[in-house]
């Protein structure tokens, strides 16, 4: 299923929050609070020409049936959504849950130049993404992929393991055009029933990664708790990858769970989405983002990131 890249896409949302697009800067102050995550200020921004600034973040589907006024109602949250992207401007941004036409609105609060991979796990543009977005003035995709989490990981909508739900993941090969470099992308989001998926999923990746001998990273909503046994333990306590949460030099906000739902965050609560990277990789900061705009959450997630570094 190796393809060109995905070519951005005819812009279905608003623009109102392009005009954040080019305030992002310096890294915000350490163990920022939600009020300073709503005012303007980037975490993290756009990163220099050695680092990566790596992004997870869950937008939540446009889920039919809900109401103007409710917290999940996508018309309302697009602007919250555009703008914490359009400030925050990571190199690699994996996202979980879009459907196609959210895939125009992430584009739309980002730079021209940025461009995507990925199918919907129903095939084609159907069903939700798990798209990567990335910065290609910085990186060349050399190559990428999708398979599915299941047995059969060429079938388009298998699912075997004991969930429900279809689940895929997304890989890239990267050229970093400022240091010659080679990298690899994964993006992914884990079933949320069953442990047996998650844990075999978690086995899928750590196979794929066998394949490459590249600095890696992995983005992903995986539906269970940063530091336990099952999926994580699969991936970051095996050695194979590190949680950049807990590896960072600087952690730039508390550890706020990362499926806040629309509530103000709860720190010491489940990390359930995380950016991990292979050992070699130096990882300067990492955040929580609690962005809000006019009291408004983009998601019932928070978007994760970290600055990291190639040796």
């Amino acid at each position: 299923m190796t393809s060109t890249p995905v070519s951005r896409r005819t812009a279905l949302g608003t623009a109102a929050a392009l005009s954040i697009a080019g305030a992002a800067g310096a890294a915000g102050p350490a163990l920022a609070s939600p009020a300073q995550a709503s005012a303007g200020e980037a975490l993290i921004g756009a990163a220099g020409q050695m680092d990566l600034h790596v992004m997870s973040f869950n937008i939540r589907l446009d889920l039919s049936g809900t109401l103007p006024g409710q917290a999940d109602h996508w018309p309302e949250r697009i602007r919250a959504l555009q703008a914490v992207l359009g400030l925050e401007r990571p190199t690699i941004l994996g996202v979980q849950e879009a459907l196609y036409h959210q895939l125009a609105t992430v584009e739309e609060a980002l730079p021209q130049h940025f461009r995507s991979v990925g199918y919907g796990r129903d095939g084609g543009s159907a069903g939700e993404h798990s798209a990567i977005f990335y910065d290609s003035r910085r990186l060349d995709v050399l190559e990428w992929d999708q398979f599915w989490l299941s047995d059969t990981p060429a079938t388009i909508g298998s699912a075997t393991w004991g969930n429900t739900v279809t689940r895929v993941a997304v890989w890239a090969r990267f050229r970093d055009l400022s240091t010659g470099r080679e990298l690899l992308a994964v993006n992914t989001h884990f079933d949320h029933e069953s442990e047996n998926a998650r844990i075999l999923s978690a086995q899928a990746i750590a196979d794929l990664l066998a394949g490459f001998t590249l600095p890696t990273v992995v983005t992903g909503d995986f539906n269970a708790p940063a530091e336990t046994p099952g999926a994580y333990e699969a991936l970051v306590g095996s050695g194979l990858l590190r949680d950049t949460w807990t590896a960072a030099e600087r952690r730039l906000t508390p550890a706020w769970g990362t499926f806040a739902n629309y509530k103000d965050p709860v720190e010491g609560a489940s990390r359930i989405d995380w950016v991990l990277a292979t050992s070699g990789m130096t990882v300067h900061q990492a955040a929580i983002n609690p962005f809000t705009l006019e009291d408004r959450y983009p998601s019932d997630h928070l978007p994760v990131q970290a600055l990291v570094r190639i040796p």
